[in-house]
């Protein structure tokens, strides 16, 4: 029986606000990864582009390092934290500084998928035919 195996991708310090991340997170949360891709790809906001990257190196995580089926893999959690804050000054009027923050994001993918078969060995054997002249 083929295993439920899970694998994660974890990227920090995407600099755009956590709320703004989290709106397009969510439109691909519980769905399969090659269906999150297509959506993303479609997606007109600035923030897409990092949670597609997210998802496809947990999708490259997955079949590359885990050795499980690209076909079977679905996206079981999806979540968007607040990374660190850079904390700015904007200079105002009479000398005086009005403070800000940059803030940053960090996303966590986790993919769920099914291992590959193994194959089984073949039963010819390879020989080596040596000439000798």
């Amino acid at each position: 029986m083929p295993k439920q195996i899970t694998v994660r991708s974890y990227i920090k310090g995407v600099d755009q606000a956590p709320r703004k991340v989290a709106i397009v997170a969510s439109l691909v949360r519980n769905r399969t990864v090659s269906d999150a891709v297509v959506i993303l790809d479609n997606v007109p906001r600035r923030s897409a582009l990092p949670v597609k990257k997210a998802i496809e190196s947990a999708r490259a995580n997955a079949i590359n390092n885990n050795n499980l089926d690209s076909k079977s893999l679905t996206i079981s959690t999806i979540s968007v934290t607040a990374g660190k804050r850079l904390k700015r000054y904007k200079p105002a009027s009479r000398g005086r500084a009005l403070p800000f923050e940059k803030k940053t994001a960090n996303i966590l993918v986790k993919v769920t998928g099914i291992e590959k078969a193994a194959k089984k060995a073949s039963s010819t054997k390879v020989t080596k035919v040596e000439e000798s002249k």
